[in-house]
């Protein structure tokens, strides 16, 4: 490419638009200057770099400003010119736009979480700023997966990796279709050659015939057609490949499935001309139904608007008609860039503003987030291509990610809304929590009068991560103590399982320094981000497993004594659990566990330890192959156990006067407390007799059974 200005001259006099050439020369020479004797990995000169990237904003119709700050975006940080001696030559505005593209720097896929957060955190903050700032790193993005071939292998996939996750979504909220289709095709070329060479194969299998088919499918649109309509313009095309692998790798279609790979595009002037030939085109083809989708009276969330309809040729052919004015066609193309480039759809600033508050709205939902997989995936779902549009009963349209359940609904309409949540009407049948919208439905939340807030199952159920946070956020607020409990009982958990011991006073001080590293103040902290969900167990317990390797290669403590001491640890309720210590114990009350009976222990999420008998319907016999293993633990009573058990007897006796008077006696000259008595006759002459007595333990329960077994007519008892 010809890396000169007046190359760069020539191609900006030949959109028409008035640039200030003065300062786009000026950054175009200091570029020169300070990129001199620098190459790129292909050997050619670095200032191809920036040059290539200003001449992709001018297709996109970009202001001087930004020309200037695409041409000087990597002297502040690639070159010893500083950020002060920019603002100095070009202006604060160009400044704080080179400043913007260079803190965005890179958002590694395979970095450090930590880092990866806060460049992710910082491309939102820079985009709230000055918009102009991502689209001046989508041009550099873009040039610089079109270069990629020159790339290791690693990187490049690590580069596709995070186009495809990160920049390829924000280009499709921006309404920027062309730069969104050539990073996605780019990206899955280097992520799956082999798929990629298939669709090639396929398109290029056929490629006459079907370059046949669409010359014809337009030459009989354009002559039914005729002069009815002013300045109608209509094209074909074939859909892109990443398109074709999205729904035959992604959604497993067929090729012969995928009923858009041929689409016509008519524009024209006015809406109502829009839905005049929607009407014409469907008197000509046969429509497919289900297949009509109304994007004028229901635009996309990035503002796309057009009607789109599926039909059937001649040839029995399926392909999309996609009819839109000329406005809609530039916004379709160009997106926000279209504020600078045509001035339309946009009147002014508050408008461009109100466009724009989906990235605060990012930003706000995740500045208390401490996941950072969260973030990245935030932006590839929540912005990703496929949504659906639902309607409230009163006829409000929400946009929500494909595969949103009506609890992204409710948070979508407002947190108290979900927080209040009991269930939900889809085009008023009662719907579980969990039913996936598809688009045209209209949802109906019950609520009810108290704030009873979500349940912590929510989490594993939604979609956006709108309702995530939200849900987090609202058991960061109300529920400290129960999410330390919870985070506690959880990290334990990861402890049995990864087999990480410690004598106490250690066990808190390497807590503690896993708090700080995690940027908590204490282990409570930590305890109650990991019970909201804030902190996933997952993304921390790599970091736990090795700062305890080093503390063990240390040898700062006598491991086999921590060991052996652990089986001297007492719980509370007088059950050991070996490998944990001071665990919240729970009784389970279907085997109601007593002293003397063997015993075993399952880790609840959210309560601790639970006790069952080992003979416990329950519990599996082969604990190894249970889904589970690693929530079993060994554990047994204290040998010096002192407290109270309740537990159940069935009394089977013969129906006779006294019964009842009598069992109760011999319990009381025993000194029982009954919690419960129940009496029944489940057959004549016979009665059933369920008590649930306070003992000691199980050597109590039997002298008490024994005892009652002697009553008059008493023909069974056994335990419950």
């Amino acid at each position: 490419m010809d890396i000169s200005f007046e190359h760069l001259k020539n191609k900006l006099e030949s959109t028409g638009r008035n640039y200030n050439y003065e300062t786009i020369k000026k950054a175009y020479d200091l570029a020169s200057r300070a990129h001199e004797g620098q190459k790129r990995r292909s050997g050619e000169p670095y200032l191809l770099h920036p040059v290539e990237v200003a001449v992709i904003l001018i297709d996109l119709g970009m202001d001087t400003e930004s020309i200037a700050a695409a041409l000087l975006h990597d002297v502040v940080e690639d070159t010893p010119v500083t950020l002060e001696e920019v603002a100095k030559e070009f202006g604060r505005t160009i400044a704080n736009l080179v400043d913007g593209v260079t803190k965005l720097g890179k958002i590694p896929y395979s970095s450090r979480e930590e880092q990866q957060a806060e460049n992710v955190r910082k491309m939102l903050l820079a985009m709230s700023e000055d918009i102009r700032v991502i689209i001046i790193k989508l041009a550099d993005r873009l040039h610089n997966m079109r270069t990629l071939e020159f790339m290791d292998e690693q990187k490049r996939r690590d580069k596709a990796k995070e186009t495809m996750d990160v920049y390829a979504p924000i280009a499709h909220r921006l309404g920027i279709r062309a730069v969104k289709e050539e990073l996605e095709d780019l990206s899955i070329h280097y992520l799956d050659p082999v798929a990629v060479k298939e669709i090639e194969s396929l398109l290029a299998g056929n490629k006459d015939e079907r370059e046949k088919t669409i010359t014809e499918i337009v030459a009989h649109i354009k002559e039914r057609l005729g002069d009815q309509f002013k300045h109608c313009y209509i094209s074909g095309r074939v859909k892109s490949v990443a398109g074709i692998y999205r729904k035959m790798y992604i959604q497993g279609k067929a090729f012969e499935e995928i009923y858009d790979i041929y689409a016509v595009r008519i524009i024209v002037d006015t809406v109502n001309d829009c839905y005049n030939i929607f009407g014409i085109i469907h008197d000509m083809y046969r429509p497919i139904p289900g297949r009509f989708k109304d994007y004028i009276s229901t635009p996309k969330a990035n503002m796309y608007q057009s009607l789109h309809t599926t039909v059937l040729g001649r040839r029995g052919t399926p392909f999309e008609v996609q009819i839109r004015t000329w406005e809609m066609h530039y916004t379709a193309e160009y997106g926000i860039a279209a504020h600078w480039k045509y001035k339309l759809g946009l009147k002014g600033k508050s408008n461009l503003e109100e466009r724009l508050a989906w990235i605060r709205q990012m930003i706000e939902n995740q500045k208390d987030s401490e996941d950072v997989e969260d973030i990245v995936d935030t932006i590839k779902n929540d912005l990703g291509p496929e949504e659906v549009f639902i309607f409230t009963p009163k006829g409000d349209v929400k946009t929500l990610p494909n595969g949103s359940t009506v609890i992204d609904f409710a948070y979508a309409i407002h947190s108290a809304v979900g927080n209040r949540m009991t269930g939900a009407k889809v085009d008023g049948k009662i719907a579980p929590l969990d039913y996936k919208l598809r688009t045209g439905q209209i949802v109906e939340i019950i609520t009810t009068g108290a704030n009873k807030g979500p349940n912590r199952a929510w989490l594993g159920i939604v979609k956006t991560s709108e309702a995530r946070n939200k849900i987090r956020a609202w058991f960061k607020s109300e529920k400290r103590e129960e999410n330390i409990e919870v985070g506690k009982s959880e990290l334990e958990k990861e402890f049995v399982r990864c087999q990480i011991r410690l004598p106490e006073e250690q066990m808190k001080e390497f807590l503690q320094s896993i708090a700080e590293k995690v940027h908590f103040d204490n282990t409570d902290d930590l305890y109650a981000a990991i019970g909201y969900g804030g902190v996933l167990l997952s993304k921390l317990m790599p970091r736990v497993r090795d700062a305890y390797a080093r503390l063990v290669k240390s040898n700062s403590f006598d491991l086999e004594k921590t060991i052996k001491d652990e089986k001297n640890i007492k719980s509370n309720g007088g059950i050991i659990v070996e490998g944990l210590e001071n665990c919240l114990i729970k009784f389970s009350r279907c085997c109601n566990p007593l002293p003397g009976d063997d015993i075993i222990g399952f880790i609840t999420r959210g309560f601790g330890v639970s006790i069952h008998k080992r003979g416990c319907t329950n519990v599996p016999e082969d604990i190894e192959k249970c889904e589970d293993p690693e929530r079993w633990v060994r554990c047994h009573w204290d040998a010096h156990v002192n407290s109270e058990f309740k537990a159940g007897i069935c009394i089977t006796a013969v129906d006779r006067d006294g019964i009842i008077v009598d069992v109760s006696t011999q319990l009381s000259a025993m000194h029982i407390m009954m919690t419960s008595f129940n009496a029944r006759v489940p057959s004549p002459n016979e009665v059933r007799i369920n008590i649930t007595v306070v003992v000691s333990g199980l050597d109590h329960l039997n002298s008490v059974m024994q005892r009652l077994s002697k009553v008059k007519g008493v023909t069974r008892i056994e335990r419950e």
